[in-house]
Parts: structure tokens; C-alpha cells; sequence
């Protein structure tokens, strides 16, 4: 939240700017007069979500638009599984709004604390091998163009323009509304454990393949891994869910609580890392429970941190993550936080990091107090050699003659961006890196 006046930073503190006015448009039609005075006076506009980027994508250096007050249902279509969401509405939100129709969103990622229109545009996904990223299940929308009028995109109007701005990273106007494509709501029956980290990689194919959700998490300095497999279920299934108590030990107390002392510790005393690291692979993620989706895809994260997360090949995550592990051990660094590997379904989202094929991604953080610089820079230089394309919101230091090559629809995506806003007036110095000014 940013007070007129005041300065605007996200939720990793990388990114902060001093907008030239905030807004907090509650309607569509507030949004289009915000956008049409800011083309008026000549200066950039950019609405913001729950600020979770940790690059300078939702920066709004001119008019800030904070869309919390353009939040929940509009509509939903039981018979075809969509609903239609305002934009500002926060991801923990949607479940309680699609329950009484018996509908879910078909797969999340492990952080809910995002706006739906941010988590699209940024390319927000979760894991599983036969699942996209949320922007995959957006077969609809509604975007303010520069011009203030409204750009509606779905089967029966500019279909051909879905899979533009279902992930359009902000560049083509402001996204007043979303539909999803929902599926019947199921439940999840989670496994997390530890398991021997050679054992995981020796079998990670298999592992992937059969099942509905994998995904590890490797420590640093450890020979463990910690293993999430979901499976999706009825939603009449047994639940079994975490007892209250079992659950604020593991998550609060453990995973927040002692987490952010194992951080502060490890940069007071980087020596300690290691069997700090070890004794963090023995106390987490080991139980095993039943219950709504939502609630077993998204994790609370109170310990503040920064991320840099590619997408790679799916074939090619099992040598880059060995060239990080021989990286981390050459460099003698002393890394706290756990390296993430998920993976996810090809789309056909232009911009998409799983655009055109199945992907896998190797996600790496540094606690929010640490210079992460050497770590992402070196690590970005494996992950580009194994094909790896960023997440759209988290470090990179990549420009757009890279993306070119990366991605096949760069230049029909600048071609709908000139379309749209030829004036640039949704710019900011992320997308002229990115995108070019």
C-alpha cells in the first residue's frame, strides 16, 4: 500500500519508487478516467498488485495504480467452469469465491498473496508436469488500453489476442478484469519428506511424470532433499488436514519463527551455514495430510527474501541444478536459503517461460539482508547456457536482444505493444530493458 506522497516499495524491498500521484480506482470506469488524464498530462502509468515481483516490472514512476478496491467476482459461467474476477482480487480470495459453485482454479502456485491480474502478467506459476502457469487457464479479458477504451479479449472477441495479453507483463494497457478457465473442486492428498538427494535426481523423470504435483527443495551443503507430492483427488475424498497445533509448529514456528533466526545466524556467522543447512533438512517438511487445494498449494512466507527463478528445458533441470550444486561448491560460498526445482506444462502463451515446451524451473534466493549479486549472476550464467528463460518477476539482469532469441513471438508482441500504446505510456525502465524503449 502506498500513502499519496509516499514511497512505493515491493515485499522484497529490491524495487521502490516516489509516484508522481496514487490512485485507487473501485470501478473500470475510474480506471479509464486515471488513464486517460495521465495521456493528457504526458506521464507514465502503471497499476500495481501485492508488490511479490522482485524486479521493477509493477514500478509506476508517474501515476500509481493500486487496484485493491477493483476486487471480486463478476460473474461465473457454471455450466463451462469460468468465472470472470475483477482484477485487484488477491489469489487467497479465490477459493472462497468459486466454493459455492463447486469450481477451483486448476492449479496455484506456493504463494497466494498476489493479485490475479499480477500473478498473470508476470508469469506466476505453480508445479506439476501436466499443468500450466495460472496465465494458461485466462481465456478471457478485459484491458484499458492507452487510449482509455476497453479492449475485450476472449472466444467470440479478438480471440487471436489471448494468449497476448493473458501474460503481458503490463506493456499492452491496465487489466481491469480476468476469466479462468476453472475445473470441479478437488482436494490434494500432500506428501512431504526428506529423502536422500541422489536418490530424487536418479529418479526424477519417474518422479515427475507420476505424479500429479512434484517438486524439491535441496539445502545447500546438504545430501537431502525435501520432496512435495501431491495428488489430486475427488472432492468428496476424506480430508485429513493438518491439526491446528501440528500446523503452527511447522509453518509459524519452524518455517517462520526459527527460519528467520537460521537467517540472521547464517550472515552474522557464515560458517555456521552448513550445519545450520542440516539440521534445517532434518526439522522440515516431513508429514503427510489431506485437504482443499488451496490450502495445500500456498505456504505462508513471512521471512523476507530474493529470488531469481529460470525456466529450462524440462530435460535439461537435472544438469543445470548439478552445475549449481558444483558451482556453489567451487565459488566456497555458504548459501542458507534451499534451492527450488518445479516444473510445469508447454503453453502457448507468447510470452510465456514454458511457451512452446515443458519446462522445468531452478528457482535460487538469498535472504533479504545478503548482496545476492555474485550468487544470481553466476548461477544466470549455467542456467542461460542450459536455454533457461527468467521468470518475468524475479532478478535477471537479461535485455531484450536476449528475449528475442528466446522467445518466438518477441517481435509480434512489440508489433500488438505498438498497436496498443505507440505513445509507451504504460513504460517503465524494467519493460524499456526487457522490451525496448
Amino acid at each position: 500500500m502506498t500513502r499519496p506522497g509516499g514511497v512505493w516499495r515491493n515485499w522484497g524491498r529490491t524495487e521502490s519508487v516516489r509516484p508522481q500521484r496514487v490512485e485507487y480506482p473501485p470501478t473500470v470506469a475510474a480506471v479509464q478516467r486515471a488513464v486517460v488524464a495521465a495521456a493528457a498530462q504526458h506521464i507514465p502509468v502503471k497499476a500495481v498488485g501485492a508488490g511479490h515481483s522482485f524486479t521493477g516490472i509493477a514500478v509506476a514512476p508517474g501515476a500509481l495504480l493500486e487496484l485493491r478496491e477493483l476486487s471480486g467476482l463478476v460473474s461465473v459461467d457454471v455450466d463451462r467452469g469460468r468465472a470472470t474476477l475483477l482484477a485487484g482480487t488477491r489469489l487467497h480470495r479465490v477459493p472462497s469465491l468459486l466454493a459455492p459453485f463447486g469450481l477451483a482454479m486448476e492449479n496455484l502456485g506456493d504463494i497466494d498473496r498476489q493479485s490475479i491480474a499480477g500473478a498473470i502478467s508476470t508469469g506466476t506459476h505453480g508445479t506439476g508436469a501436466r499443468f500450466g502457469g495460472i496465465a494458461a487457464q485466462v481465456v478471457g479479458a478485459t484491458l484499458v488500453t492507452a487510449s482509455g477504451d476497453l479492449l475485450t479479449v476472449n472466444e467470440e472477441e479478438n480471440p487471436e489476442l489471448v494468449p497476448a495479453v493473458a501474460l503481458g507483463l503490463g506493456a499492452l494497457g491496465i487489466l481491469v478484469d480476468v476469466t479462468l478457465q476453472c475445473v470441479p473442486a478437488y482436494v490434494l492428498h500432500a506428501v512431504e519428506q526428506p529423502e536422500p538427494l541422489e536418490d530424487v535426481l536418479a529418479a526424477l523423470d519417474d518422479r515427475v511424470a507420476g505424479a500429479d504435483h512434484f517438486e524439491f527443495y535441496w539445502f545447500p551443503h546438504t545430501d537431502r532433499a525435501m520432496t512435495k507430492t501431491n495428488t489430486r483427488l475427488p472432492d468428496g475424498a476424506p480430508r485429513h488436514p493438518l491439526a491446528p497445533v501440528g500446523k503452527w509448529i511447522d509453518d509459524t514456528l519452524v518455517g517462520s519463527g526459527l527460519h528467520q533466526i537460521a537467517c540472521s545466524t547464517g550472515r552474522a556467522i557464515p560458517a555456521l551455514v552448513p550445519a545450520i543447512n542440516r539440521v534445517s533438512a532434518k526439522v522440515w517438511g516431513d508429514r503427510e495430510f489431506t485437504d482443499a487445494s488451496a490450502r495445500v498449494f500456498a505456504t505462508s512466507r513471512s521471512v523476507r527474501f530474493r529470488e531469481m527463478e529460470y525456466a529450462l528445458p524440462a530435460a535439461n533441470v537435472r544438469p543445470a541444478f548439478e552445475a549449481l550444486r558444483a558451482l556453489i561448491d567451487d565459488r566456497g560460498w555458504r548459501i542458507g536459503f534451499p534451492v527450488e526445482v518445479r516444473f510445469a506444462a508447454a503453453d502457448d502463451r507468447w510470452m510465456s517461460t514454458a511457451h512452446g515446451r515443458d519446462a522445468g524451473y531452478i528457482a535460487v534466493h538469498r535472504y533479504w539482508r545478503e548482496d545476492p549479486t555474485e550468487y544470481f549472476e553466476a548461477v544466470e550464467e549455467i542456467m542461460l547456457g542450459f536455454g533457461g528463460r527468467p521468470h518475468w518477476g524475479k532478478m535477471h539482469t537479461l535485455g531484450a536482444a536476449t528475449f528475442r532469441e528466446r522467445y518466438p513471438r518477441f517481435d509480434d508482441f512489440l508489433a500488438l505493444r505498438d498497436r496498443l500504446d505507440p505513445e509507451r505510456l504504460f513504460r517503465n525502465p524494467y519493460l524499456d530493458r526487457v522490451l525496448g524503449g
